[in-house]
């Protein structure tokens, strides 16, 4: 029977999604309570790779098991992990269901803020500019009339290809924070971050929109801004 596992993780004490030798990641902490708690050696499959630093508040993941699964597992499961990751739910799904190749769309948000915040610390990026968000409005509906986003895209990595299908892209303020929020089909290595980059250079008039056009139409990493920090970013939604 395969599983699909509902969680979200704060990823500030984790290298990423992705299991790595000898360092700690989402993905490994969670295998590792399954197999204790099941008794069976379980692999899990993500519907992403966040890198390190990077959150999570909708994320899914699917396993294969053999055996039915106790009905309080979910709680034994948060029992076990530690508190900055929690499972919402585990449910059966069809055999043909795959955590990151069956997602038709997913969404991402990245904080950042003028402000000092102690309570948020680790969960957004502090700027020191305030920026134009008309104009970064402006930039990020330009952004949407592209689907080749090499210039945003981590040189050196395993692509087939580099085409991305957004279909949201802009920027709003949330209390003391302001937050871009960007969905696609799919998102390429780093892209969230670099975008966020060169969108705040428009904010704080380093770039105009027409530059950030030509930035796009280069495809080239070089000529983009630079990457944003890793806490400030969160997977917010994957849409199946």
């Amino acid at each position: 029977m395969r599983y699909v596992i509902h969680l979200a993780y704060n990823g500030t004490n984790y290298c990423g999604w992705q299991t790595q030798p000898n360092l700690p990641t989402v993905q490994q902490t969670i295998e590792a309570a399954l197999t204790t708690l099941l008794r069976t050696p379980v692999a899990i499959v993500g519907c992403g790779r966040t890198d390190t630093g990077v959150h999570a508040s909708d994320f899914y993941a699917h396993f294969d098991l053999d055996l039915p699964i106790d009905n309080n597992l979910v709680f034994k499961l948060n029992s076990y992990l530690p508190p900055d990751i929690a499972i919402f739910g585990i449910n059966p799904v069809a055999d043909n269901f795959h955590a990151r190749f069956s997602a038709l769309s997913r969404t991402y948000k990245y904080y950042v803020s003028t402000a000092r915040l102690p309570f948020s610390q680790g969960l957004y990026c502090r700027i020191y500019f305030t920026p134009d968000v008309g104009a970064m409005n402006i930039a990020a509906q330009e952004l949407m009339k592209y689907d080749d986003f090499t210039s945003f895209a981590k040189l050196h990595t395993d692509n087939k290809t580099n085409i991305c299908h957004l279909t949201e892209a802009h920027w709003d303020r949330e209390g003391e924070m302001l937050v871009f929020t960007i969905t696609s089909n799919r998102f390429l290595r780093n892209m969230v971050r670099s975008v966020t980059g060169t969108l705040l250079d428009v904010g704080r008039g380093r770039l105009s929109v027409n530059e950030l056009k030509a930035i796009v139409e280069k495809k080239d990493r070089c000529a983009a801004g630079v990457s944003m920090p890793a806490q400030g970013l969160f997977l917010t939604k994957v849409r199946y």
